[in-house]
């Protein structure tokens, strides 16, 4: 936070989360919004489950889909994942701009899905259900290595208007 008073809301990088409440949300959230680039150059996006593990998002998709073609050609991405549905209080969110890393080898395989089921938003009945769904051979995991970070916290922005309206 900075020593100068706050008199309006056009830089709101002062607004970020703690890295505590970064952690909490990339735990909490199951879903972010997916964005790469097509081959005209224009930015595509599409929700999608998700997982947080090793400093990295984890989630799937299969080859046939525009994005792991994209990705094949050229892996830069972003992620953008909100607090909306978590339960938070107030608006919080983190993007982040990475590339991706397409696994399709059994050791990833093996790891991923059991946990990607239990944390996932599942269709299926079971955990072990949806692993079944899942695990086919035109499968892709994807793994997301942010390389820039942007978050905010809309807890932070509350409590500074506040303090600067009560000055």
């Amino acid at each position: 936070m900075s020593d100068k008073p706050v008199e309006n809301y056009d830089d709101v990088t002062m607004y970020g989360l703690t890295p505590e409440k970064k952690e909490e949300l990339l735990l909490k959230q199951n879903e972010l919004t997916f964005i790469w680039t097509n081959r005209d150059g224009h930015g595509i996006g599409v929700t999608m489950s998700y997982i947080w593990r090793k400093g990295r998002i984890w989630c799937t998709a299969t080859e046939q889909r525009a994005r792991i073609k994209a990705l094949a050609r050229d892996p830069r991405c972003s992620v953008v994942i909100s607090s909306m549905g978590t339960g938070t209080d107030i608006s919080q969110s983190i993007t982040f701009k990475g590339h991706a890393i397409l696994h399709q080898d059994q050791e990833t395989r093996e790891w991923f899905y059991p946990d990607f089921a239990r944390h996932a938003n599942s269709p299926a009945p079971t955990p072990e259900a949806f692993v079944a769904f899942l695990d086919t051979p035109a499968r892709v995991i994807i793994e997301v290595v942010p390389e820039k970070t942007i978050t905010f916290d809309g807890g932070v922005m509350r409590d500074t208007t506040t303090e600067a309206l009560s000055d």
